[in-house]
């Protein structure tokens, strides 16, 4: 079984005791990559490491956090824009809009999602998106670009079946984590309603740990227990769901 965690933070402090361990441990899994999304200035050198340290494992992105549009949100746009021009990167991210923390810098989060709209055109890589409390704000973003080839994904697709399927009209898929696994959530009802062939599969570790491990440390060697969720809810045999969710992937973010 092969399959990819399309979004892992495995570069932040929590797995710098033990980082080699987790990738090991993915790897044992069947995981054959993680993708890495950015969050501001501050996070590129260690997600870089990372990188240079597992070049056939570890893929990063680019991008600036929503949660990281501040004050100082242009000169931090800049930064971005100068990797940019000097990195290889599998996407454009994370990006977005978060209004669950901090609605003060709704305007500026547009602005920058613009930006990173505009690098994904230009580059001609996969958007990605984080969404929270904001389903409305980024359609009302991205309607407009609805026919000028842009695709991605919404990560950790938090709405319900009727707005997936505006997702679906706008290029995108959704990335299914652990919260699917979540007794009371309403992924559930997402996935069982939504085509496989939309839907890529995601950790957010070391955030949004599946059940077993829900209020622990999430890792991508977890991503199997997404995995075997949606295989229960579709019905159909795990093999064939890590099958279709990695050739989406790969798909996706264009991977070899």
């Amino acid at each position: 079984m092969n399959l990819i965690d399309t979004h892992t933070h495995i570069y932040l402090a929590q797995f710098d005791h033990d980082r080699k361990d987790v990738i090991a441990r993915a790897a044992s899994e069947g995981i054959s990559h993680m993708l890495m999304p950015n969050i501001d200035s501050h996070t590129v050198a260690d997600m870089l490491k990372v990188a240079r340290a597992f070049p056939d494992t570890c893929l990063p992105m680019m991008g600036l956090h929503p949660t990281s549009v501040k004050e100082s949100y242009k000169t931090e746009l800049d930064v971005i824009a100068s990797w940019f021009e000097k990195g290889n990167f599998v996407a454009v991210g994370e990006s977005g809009i978060d209004l669950y923390w901090d609605t003060s810098y709704e305007k500026e989060q547009k602005i920058s999602l613009e930006r990173h709209i505009d690098w994904a055109l230009q580059y001609d890589l996969p958007l990605v998106l984080h969404s929270r409390n904001s389903l409305k704000e980024l359609f009302e973003v991205l309607w407009p670009y609805r026919q000028k080839n842009l695709r991605g994904v919404f990560h950790c697709y938090p709405g319900g079946v009727e707005d997936a399927k505006k997702v679906l009209d706008m290029g995108f898929m959704l990335g299914i984590g652990g919260v699917v696994t979540y007794k009371n959530s309403q992924m559930a009802e997402v996935v069982a309603a939504i085509d496989l062939e939309h839907l890529i599969l995601e950790t957010d570790a070391p955030f949004l740990a599946p059940v077993p491990h829900r209020g622990k440390r999430n890792e991508s060697a977890f991503v199997r227990h997404v995995a075997d969720k949606v295989a229960a809810i579709k019905g159909m045999d795990v093999d064939e769901v890590a099958r279709v969710t990695t050739g989406n992937a790969r798909q996706l973010f264009r991977l070899p």
